[in-house]
Parts: structure tokens; C-alpha cells; sequence
């Protein structure tokens, strides 16, 4: 009963920090010239919007089926990757979804490091395509905007996909093998192999990168058509360049999904490139809300599927670490 205990505080630390960084952006921006901006968005705008948001999100399922080897269907693999932007309605953070995704996965296949592997392959995939496009956009700005958050982020991410996935395997190996008594062994052998095969696999990870680089790019650009009709009009690469970096900001557990914390800071980083702070965070909350809104879609496919993916026969008991 502890677990469940702790969840609930943490989810409402995360809900505390999303009002409070709600509140924050409503006592200091004009509510007015917030609302107006909600005023001036079509419903064409918005909905087809959400339309092609959710072929993304087609795009990104069929991305991590690729990463775990397209080890079961596709269509189980995109009812598991809905299925996490439900829970993101909940959960908070992307890694809320990711994990869910993943646990759906594991009922079906009953390989735990493969299953793992693939997730936090794919996320750290994706922070190096959104670490990449913050980069282009700064290039295009001719050096301006605050180059050194972008290169540290980009540091940062590539980094981290460097380890995990050619240092983790040899050091896991080395680690286990000097210390045969340390626990979880199997798990850390299996594992280490499962980012191992990825590593081995430079073809499917420079596939995975430029897809996940192109969805991200289509995800700004869906951005910056929401928010025109808002009033946001500044550089494609002044977007290219924070909405990254606003994206990465996000996935810290501070927030919600990163509600309050996505739209300060990406009105935060667009405002020195001539944008206007109510009419960024108008947009952004009409982002969230398409967020939502392909969370609730998440939801109805998972429960209209039957709730669950059906577990493949067999022996294995191995669980997902």
C-alpha cells in the first residue's frame, strides 16, 4: 500500500507545481490578452491540428514497433502507444506514458530488457532528434538566442544516448562479471544485451533519429499554425529553436504533462525573438489541450480493444524492470 501511497504524493506535488505555474503565468501576463488570443483560433485551425498531431503519433508507434524489433503487430504496438498519451493524462511527464507503453507491451511479448531497451531507446532517440532541431534553429538565427542552454542540452541528451547504449552494455558486462554476487544479474545481463543489439544496429538508429527528427519538425510546424491565427508571428527558426528546448524543459517532474511549465518557458524563449508572452501562452494552452484531447482518444481505443494487449503463450517469467 506504500507504492500507491507515494504515487499519489508525487502526482500531487506535479498537480501543485502545474497551478502554481499557472498562477504565476495569470498574475503577471494580462488574463485579457490571453483570453483574446483564445478568441481569435478557428475550430478548422484547431481540429485540423489535432488531425495531423495524431498522425504523428501513428508515425512515432510505428517508430518504437521498429526499435523493438516489430516483436508483435503493429496495430498492438499503436494501442500501447495511445494507451500512453492516456496516461499522460494522469500521469506525470512523458515518462508516465512511457511506461505504460511499455507495461501493455511486456503482457504480449514477456521480454522485460527488450521491452525497456526499446522505450528508453526511443525517448532518448527522440531528445536527440528535439536537441538536434534546437541546434538547426539556432544556426538559422544567425547565433542569436541563448546559444549555450542549446548546445548544453544538446550535450546533455546525445550524451546520455551515447552511454546507454555503447557504454551501459560493456560496463554492465564488465561490472557483473568482476562482481558475480551483486544482485539482479540476469536482468542487468539481459538488458545490457537488449541496448547492446540496438548499438549493433547503426541503420535502425539513424532510420529512428531522422524519423523522429521529422515528426518533431512537423510537430513545430503544426505548432506555428496554431499559433498564427493566435497573433505569434516571429522566425520558423526562433520556433525551431525553443519549442525543443521547451519540450525538453517539460519532461522534468515538476509539472503535469508539463502544464504551466511547456508555455512559460516557451514564451520564456520565443519573447527576446519578437513574440508576444499572452499570445505564446495562449497557444500553448491550445496545445495542451490537443494533448489532452489525443489522450481521451488514447483512452476510448484502449477501452473499445478490451483494455489490455493479450499475452503471447509462454514460459517465461520474466518481468519489466
Amino acid at each position: 500500500m506504500a507504492v500507491p501511497g507515494r504515487a499519489v504524493k508525487k502526482w500531487a506535488l506535479r498537480a501543485c507545481g502545474s497551478a502554481l505555474a499557472l498562477a504565476l503565468i495569470f498574475h503577471f501576463l494580462p488574463r485579457e490578452a490571453i483570453l483574446e488570443g483564445f478568441r481569435r483560433l478557428t475550430p478548422g485551425v484547431f481540429f485540423g491540428v489535432l488531425a495531423a498531431f495524431l498522425a504523428c503519433h501513428v508515425a512515432a508507434a510505428f517508430k518504437w514497433w521498429m526499435l523493438m524489433g516489430r516483436a508483435l503487430p503493429f496495430g498492438q504496438a499503436l494501442r500501447a502507444h495511445f494507451a500512453g498519451l492516456a496516461a499522460n493524462l494522469a500521469l506525470p511527464g512523458a515518462a508516465g506514458g512511457d511506461a505504460v507503453r511499455a507495461g501493455l507491451a511486456h503482457v504480449r511479448l514477456r521480454d522485460g530488457p527488450r521491452v525497456a531497451a526499446a522505450a528508453v531507446g526511443d525517448r532518448l532517440i527522440d531528445m536527440v532528434g528535439l536537441a538536434c532541431l534546437s541546434l538547426l534553429g539556432l544556426v538559422f538565427l544567425s547565433g542569436r538566442g541563448n546559444a549555450v542552454l542549446a548546445w548544453s542540452l544538446a550535450a546533455v541528451v546525445i550524451g546520455g544516448a551515447v552511454v546507454a547504449l555503447f557504454v551501459f552494455p560493456a560496463v554492465a558486462r564488465g561490472l557483473w562479471a568482476r562482481f558475480p554476487g551483486l544482485p539482479a544479474k540476469g536482468l542487468a545481463l539481459r538488458l545490457a544485451e537488449a541496448f547492446g543489439t540496438l548499438g549493433r544496429q547503426p541503420g535502425l538508429l539513424l532510420f529512428a533519429l531522422v524519423l523522429s527528427a521529422a515528426i518533431q519538425a512537423v510537430l513545430i510546424w503544426l505548432s506555428i499554425r496554431l499559433a498564427a491565427p493566435v497573433g505569434v508571428h516571429i522566425p520558423a527558426a526562433a520556433w525551431f529553436f525553443g519549442w525543443p528546448i521547451a519540450k525538453i524543459i517539460a519532461t522534468l517532474p515538476l509539472s503535469l504533462g508539463g502544464l504551466g511549465v511547456r508555455e512559460s518557458s516557451l514564451a520564456a524563449l520565443l519573447v527576446p525573438f519578437g513574440a508576444s508572452a499572452p499570445e505564446v501562452v495562449a497557444s500553448g494552452l491550445a496545445w495542451q489541450a490537443i494533448l489532452y484531447l489525443a489522450g481521451v482518444l488514447g483512452a476510448l481505443i484502449l477501452l473499445v480493444s478490451g483494455g489490455r494487449l493479450q499475452a503471447r503463450q509462454s514460459t517465461s517469467t520474466e518481468t519489466l524492470p
